[in-house]
């Protein structure tokens, strides 16, 4: 990639935006040497991995890559025989403790952050190292005790050592012989020997080593004879201590060498991850999204850009974002309009955007924008002069652009800036044609901006080229920066200057020099310009219209959702009385049946009597026709209550019969569609009391509380949900419930499949199932009881 094209697009700007996000120097380096790639793979996992990344931000997940360091330059050291401090061993304990734990983190998320995941399996621990370290130095940086048993017998001895010391002086401070001697009842130390400070008019009075002076020459610091032999002591303790320190530093720095390959790949990856992470927190800061990519070989398709709502990451406030295509049914894009009008902004956008993608950043466009892998991007942009050269404006871009012309090829994009400017109007317009058509014959993806008229006929009139202009208020004489294409822009001099005061006689002057050809085409073109608006006016009002159609429409669903959810509601609540009506007539006729085995004349006749009295209430219910065998369609109506013969079910007929000869039938919160001839009608309550005479014994169960149509075994231990489970089937199918509910939830799913397992073959059960996702999916089972 050009680096001059680099400069002039300010991606060093994004670079150094980009490290500002990083935690330590070995990703902060990476993010300023960022370069883009043309190689497709690495780019799209570049791109993987700053996605991955932005999730795991979204997740608010801690990974401690700022406790890392880069301690490349220690373990080099460290493998040339250095001794390191420990300090930098410290740094390289805490690299290796936030590899392990950054490695821990990111592999738990591996299902859905493949690609970091790959890469924080590169990242090795070192137990042993780790141990060692964290044993032998302390969170100060100081060596501890527990480094070796030498070290912990030198310092035990020379805390002996200097107690003694310690307390031979105290004696001295505080004997009455040299209260008058001392200067200060202090014990200190000079060139390490512990000393204590006399006065220097009674210096013969305490036998001693002078072995310094204060600044006023009135005090003495004077090591006492009777503790020479103790400092002598302390200070070869002291020696020993700094030599078996060293042999502990150096001992670690050897181990430190030896994980040297391992190490310096634990800061290359933690760097790339944290790259990573940056480039996700500049995603989330600019608004950004993952591009989708265009292969540069790929020759199907001519694509080389399409960015909606691009938008300029380095601008910063109220930014107009520009919509911008390029490739398919033209190469070249000839972009016109007045000064300060955003051309410039227009080709920085397109540039540094893909400069930015192919560098594995996300950019701040709309979802589903396109960008082609270029193997070269050039732009020609800015007012350049080279005093050294003694070259002008206009030398100073021709130069570059026959350096861009030497190297472009069919994948390349080429973005220049006021193309022609700098020299006589009709020279200069004349090579802009020649240097687009050279373009566009060599295949190059083009954008220039110009202010030649000559250039906005070129474009309308050669294939491949295509014009288009940024807006222009001539109300406020303020630029829109809307990028329209298809479009030529106009001037707007004559019109700005007008605006601006210009006096009306010049610019009336000003006109008669135009050419009429010329005006006639400005005319054209606002009036080409105004239709434009009114047309994107209008469909935009269609837009708005239609969203506030699909708006309406969502209501009216809503509110239809809202009617069947309260129907169902009704529903259930209807059938469920009437469930415990007929649970109340079947629990009298128990007590009825049960206190007739040996029934007396006077008994039966009672019994009889409640029967009736029983049969009466039923009877003057709205209650199902005697069960009886119907031939055609015309015998059904809808409501009628009737049996499916092959599923043994009773349900409610709702339709009648259709085009292909079919009825359909309710089943609870399911619609069957049968064939009449599958269907018998179902028996009326009236039927069941007279289908069981008195002298009849049946086998039931004592009167009981007819049991709810539901049962909650939530948060029940699997044990006393099967025992619940048990006792609840016998007393549903006493009370003849058709369907229960039983409420597991799913949680783990080990009650469910405990509950469902207790089901199967179980001799009161017909079928179960899975309830309806509004009634709670898998965490509710519907079961159907076998008949009597």
């Amino acid at each position: 990639m050009d680096e001059r094209t680099l400069e002039i697009l300010e991606f060093p700007k994004i670079k150094g935006l980009l490290a500002r996000h990083t935690s330590f120097s070995a990703s902060r380096e990476l993010a300023l040497h960022l370069h883009p790639s043309t190689d497709l793979v690495l780019i799209e996992r570049w791109q993987r991995l700053t996605g991955e990344a932005r999730y795991i931000l979204n997740l608010q997940t801690d990974l401690p890559i700022g406790e890392a360091r880069d301690v490349r330059e220690h373990i080099r050291r460290a493998s040339l025989s250095g001794v390191l401090t420990p300090a930098e061993l410290l740094d390289i304990l805490a690299t290796l403790r936030s590899s392990r734990r950054v490695r821990m983190t990111i592999s738990r998320l591996s299902l859905r952050c493949p690609t970091l995941a790959a890469l924080a399996a590169l990242l090795t621990d070192c137990p042993a190292l780790e141990g060692e370290i964290s044993r032998s130095i302390g969170e100060k940086g100081e060596v501890l005790d527990e480094a070796t048993p030498l070290l912990r017998q030198i310092r035990a001895e020379l805390r002996i050592a200097h107690e003694q010391v310690i307390q031979r002086l105290n004696q001295l401070l505080h004997s009455p012989s040299y209260q008058q001697v001392i200067q200060e009842p202090i014990i200190t130390s000079r060139d390490g020997r512990y000393v204590i400070p006399i006065k220097t008019d009674f210096k013969g009075r305490l036998k001693g080593i002078v072995h310094d002076q204060s600044s006023s020459g009135l005090t003495l610091f004077v090591e006492p004879l009777s503790v020479v032999d103790l400092n002598n002591r302390c200070r070869e303790l002291y020696l020993e201590e700094q030599r078996e320190i060293e042999r502990v530093l150096r001992r670690l720095s050897e181990h430190v060498a030896a994980h040297s390959p391992a190490l310096e790949g634990n800061v290359e990856a933690l760097a790339e991850i944290d790259l990573a992470l940056a480039k996700a927190e500049y995603s989330v800061e600019i608004g950004g999204v993952e591009p989708k990519f265009i292969p540069g070989e790929a020759k199907d398709s001519r694509i080389a850009c399409q960015l909606s709502n691009a938008r300029h990451p380095l601008l910063t406030g109220t930014v107009i974002p520009i919509t911008v295509r390029l490739g398919g049914d033209f190469n070249v894009l000839v972009i016109t309009g007045p000064n300060t009008g955003g051309k410039t902004v227009a080709l920085k956008t397109v540039g540094l955007l893909a400069i930015m993608a192919q560098a594995g950043m996300h950019i701040p466009v709309d979802e589903g924008s396109q960008l082609r892998i270029f193997n070269h991007i050039f732009a020609d942009i800015g007012d350049e002069q080279s005093i050294e050269q003694s070259l002008s404006t206009f030398s100073s871009h021709m130069t570059h652009i026959i350096a861009i012309l030497q190297q472009c090829d069919s994948n390349s994009l080429v973005l220049l800036d006021e193309i022609g400017a700098g020299t006589d109007p009709a020279e200069g317009s004349a090579l802009a044609r020649a240097i687009l058509s050279y373009l566009l014959k060599c295949g190059s993806f083009t954008i220039a901006t110009t202010h030649y008229s000559e250039l906005k006929s070129f474009a309308h009139v050669t294939p491949g080229v295509e014009n288009a202009c940024v807006e222009f208020d001539l109300e406020t004489l303020a630029p829109t920066y809307h990028l329209t294409i298809g479009l030529p822009g106009r001037s707007n001099a004559l019109a700005i200057a007008m605006r601006l005061g210009l006096a009306q006689g010049v610019i009336e002057a000003a006109r008669s020099f135009v050419n009429p050809s010329e005006a006639q085409v400005e005319s054209l073109l606002a009036e080409i310009q105004g239709e434009h608006h009114m047309a994107k006016a209008e469909t935009e009002a269609a837009r708005t219209a239609l969203r506030e159609a699909e708006r309406l429409r969502q209501d009216l669903l809503a509110q239809l959702a809202c009617l069947e959810e309260e129907r169902t509601r009704i529903i259930d609540q209807a059938r469920s009385e009437a469930m415990a009506e007929i649970q109340e007539v079947r629990a009298h006729l128990r007590l009825i049946l049960s206190s007739a085995e040996h029934p007396s004349r006077q008994e039966a006749s009672l019994a009889l009597e409640e029967a009736k009295r029983l049969q009466k209430g039923l009877e003057s219910r709205p209650q199902p026709k005697v069960m009886e065998q119907t031939e055609g369609a015309k015998a059904w109506q809808k409501g009628d209550r009737v049996r499916v013969r092959n599923l043994g079910r009773i349900g409610e007929l709702v339709s009648e019969i259709d085009d292909e000869g079919k009825v359909t039938v309710r089943l609870g919160s399911f619609h069957l569609r049968v064939l009449p001839s599958d269907l018998e009608r179902a028996a009326a309550m009236s039927e069941m009391v007279d289908s069981h005479p008195l002298t009849k014994r049946l086998i039931i169960e004592t009167k009981r509380e007819a049991p709810s149509p539901k049962l909650d075994l939530r948060r029940w231990h699997i044990d006393q949900a099967k025992a619940e489970l048990e006792k609840y089937l016998n007393d549903a199918f006493v009370a003849g419930l058709p369907l229960i509910r039983i409420i597991h939830g799913k949680g783990t799913g080990a009650l469910r499949q405990a509950v469902r397992g207790q089901l199967t073959g179980h001799p009161l059960v017909k079928d179960f199932t899975s309830a309806s996702p509004r009634e709670g999916g898998d965490g509710v089972t519907i079961v159907t009881l076998a008949d009597y």
